[in-house]
């Protein structure tokens, strides 16, 4: 492997961390910001929310300096828009939930990001996520593991990272806790050391995504009809954008027992609402299947996994059977709440991803 590392800094205490530990190994390191949006220049950072701020790219930048490595911002805004802004958007439009942060490490951490080290003569790619990457000895396969911090493991959004790409990929924080990561953080004396950490999206920093896309976009969205399953009119919505499978909260009807949203009918600008029994389910389908353990299987093969429907959600043991197409069912062995359609299944061995896809 060769001994040098682009480091994708953030600003945050986690990458720059990461940054650190690359260059105890003996890397020969640069640091990189990714210019990806305009709303960069209009995050208010003392709100703690969100990363991508020009005091995030002035925070990594004087951690590069104090570790002795070259820094430099990379301007991939065209990028971000195509692969992660509006792909978010369309999803929302045609009624599926979109996850932008599996976008962004698929189109540019890890593609894009990967495509420049390599022009620059960088073979590695470094990031500040919670997840492992080995190699199995026995297949040669290259495996993407859980973190150790159970809090903070972020492997299911790293899902779709191939074999090539997990070759030159390296998670140097997969095998600390969060806590051990603040104190490192303290002992080199990093300016961000304390820094809270990012929870939206970095292009909605203030959490109300309807906003940003009817903003981004010049468009307003119709109200319709709520309705239960048998087509009786509940009351009126607000815009189809607003509401997500599985949301109970927001939908302003007032019953005996509470209402969830189990279903949107972009075609008939309909939300279809429905008591906690009608949301559960033991099936569901996702395509595009990224398989890292293992090579893809043939059509009709079944295997058991755990799997995770959404990010931060418990696994549970399911049933998977590959289809014709390539695409998967999922049969889970107890009923779970209906996972929202453009959300990611990912399939887990233990602490191993076996592969993942988007349900559909």
């Amino acid at each position: 492997m060769s001994k040098r590392a682009l480091i994708a800094m953030s600003g945050g205490v986690d990458s720059s961390v990461a940054a650190a530990l690359m260059t105890e190994q003996g890397y020969e390191c640069m640091g990189v910001t990714m210019r990806l949006h305009e709303e960069m220049a209009d995050v208010d950072v003392r709100s703690g929310k969100t990363c991508c701020s020009l005091d995030d790219v002035e925070d990594a930048r004087s951690v590069a300096f104090q570790l002795g490595i070259p820094f430099q911002v990379f301007n991939f805004k065209e990028d971000f828009e195509e692969k992660v802004i509006q792909r978010f958007i369309c999803a929302y439009e045609n009624g599926t939930t979109p996850n932008p942060c599996i976008d962004c490490n698929r189109f540019l951490k890890f593609e894009r990001l990967y495509e420049r080290a390599k022009v620059l003569g960088y073979d590695t790619i470094v990031t500040g996520h919670y997840a492992r990457v080995e190699q199995d000895p026995a297949t040669g396969r290259w495996l993407l593991k859980k973190g150790v911090d159970d809090k903070k493991d972020q492997s299911y959004v790293l899902y779709s990272l191939t074999q090539d790409q997990l070759a030159h990929t390296v998670l140097p924080l997969g095998g600390f806790t969060k806590p051990e990561i603040r104190v490192k953080a303290e002992t080199l004396g990093f300016i961000n050391a304390e820094k809270a950490e990012s929870q939206d999206i970095c292009f909605v920093p203030d959490g109300n995504y309807t906003a940003f896309i009817e903003k981004h976009t010049g468009k307003t969205y119709p109200e319709g009809e709520f309705v239960n399953k048998e087509g009786k009119v509940l009351g009126t919505h607000k815009g189809i954008i607003h509401y997500t499978v599985g949301q109970r909260r927001g939908l302003g009807i007032a019953a005996e027992e509470s209402y969830y949203v189990l279903e949107k009918d972009t075609e008939s600008n309909r939300v279809v609402l429905g008591f906690r029994n009608e949301l559960m389910t033991q099936d569901f389908d996702a395509k595009e299947m990224n398989w890292i353990a293992i090579t893809e299987p043939a059509p009709g093969t079944t295997l058991r996994a755990m799997v995770r429907s959404r990010y931060h959600q418990n696994e549970t043991e399911a049933e998977v059977t590959v289809l014709p197409d390539g695409n998967i069912r999922i049969h889970t062995l107890t009923p779970v709440r209906r996972p929202a359609k453009g959300q990611a299944a990912v399939l887990y061995d233990g602490d191993v991803v076996i592969g993942g896809g988007e349900i559909y």
